[in-house]
């Protein structure tokens, strides 16, 4: 079974009723974790999470296999979550498949891997198996899901709220459901009591700002502006800004400026025309940086920047003690190249 991030919402019942082994894949690495989210709360009985790493699977390809089909501790029912990249998990989920006895559900969130990638074909005609690709969203569909999120928490906004929250979240599903939630509990909403949620409501609980969020030092990054670097990470440890979060804005940044790249061609981000911008996810507060950006970032060094942004995500999440100094290091190393350039 097969999906895209246009039919996963109607397809995702389904497949949580009919499926043991979910493979979300694609650019969008926040989409993937919000649909594998989607799932899990879904199943009927998803008890106890495990969770593995795909170089973990990469050593070990057995383990997947034994580990899925092991009960817990208390015998109760448990699902089986892994943070892969690319066709690391190949021949784990293969020895899986082969496997005679029942599974819990697996769900493989596979950064760098494609409907394309190995591992899904390897899933994609089976029945008991969904394989879903997530494109980078765009501000449209992010404003949609931020007002499916709501009606689910029992709010009612109107479109303007509901793309200042997509905005404030970088257009990360997974930010836009955590401002939803705080502002469902701030509102004491619930399906079964509903409540408008007005601006007032949205300032009250702090939703992130351009001055409270990741943009500033994505901007600052990109742009090769060491001097405001430092500045910028000691804003980061203030704040107590999530390692990962900061990245995943980075990889979104960068996945922007690659479509633009090859939208643009040789041309320049002022020959688009109001209506493809948008479409693209420019709000007009962010087109001077973009610009700025593209200015560094162009062909083979784009590659380099989305494969350097690859492997420390990559670091991040195999040290995340060590996370905050790593992602320092990192951004500087970037900034420094932007500089150069």
């Amino acid at each position: 079974m097969k999906a895209t991030q246009r039919d996963f919402a109607g397809a995702a019942k389904r497949a949580a009723a009919q499926c043991r082994v979910f493979f979300f894949c694609g650019p969008d690495e926040a989409g993937a974790a919000a649909a594998a989210s989607r799932i899990v709360e879904l199943l009927d009985d998803p008890g106890e999470r495990v969770e593995m790493s795909g170089a973990m699977l990469r050593r070990d390809p057995v383990l997947l296999g034994d580990e899925a089909r092991s009960g817990s501790l208390f015998g109760d029912a448990r699902h089986i979550y892994v943070r892969a990249n690319g066709d690391e998990v190949l021949d784990a989920v293969g020895n899986l498949l082969v496997g005679s006895g029942d599974a819990c559900p697996v769900l493989i969130v596979a950064t760098s891997a494609t409907d394309k990638s190995r591992t899904a074909k390897l899933l994609e005609k089976r029945d008991d198996a969904l394989v879903a690709m997530f494109w980078p969203p765009d501000l449209a569909s992010v404003t949609a899901s931020v007002r499916t999120m709501a009606d689910a928490a029992g709010l009612r906004l109107n479109g303007d709220i509901a793309e200042r929250i997509a905005r404030a979240a970088g257009l990360d599903v997974r930010l836009a459901q955590s401002e939803v939630d705080k502002l469902a509990l701030y509102l004491d909403a619930s399906p079964a009591a509903p409540r408008n949620a007005g601006a007032e409501a949205l300032e009250a609980i702090g939703a992130a700002t351009e001055e409270d969020g990741f943009m500033p030092l994505v901007n600052a990054v990109l742009a090769g502006d060491t001097r405001r670097i430092p500045a910028e990470l000691h804003r980061l440890r203030e704040l107590s800004l999530n390692p990962v979060g900061v990245l995943l804005a980075m990889e979104r940044r960068a996945a922007q400026l690659a479509q633009l790249s090859a939208r643009l061609g040789a041309r320049r981000l002022g020959d688009l025309d109001r209506g493809a911008k948008a479409r693209l996810g420019i709000f007009w507060k962010d087109e001077r940086d973009i610009a700025a950006q593209m200015r560094h970032w162009r062909g083979r060094e784009l590659d380099r920047l989305v494969a350097k942004l690859v492997a420390l995500h990559r670091a991040l999440l195999a040290n995340s003690q060590a996370a905050e100094l790593l992602l320092s290091q990192g951004l500087a190393e970037i900034a420094r190249r932007a500089a150069r350039r």
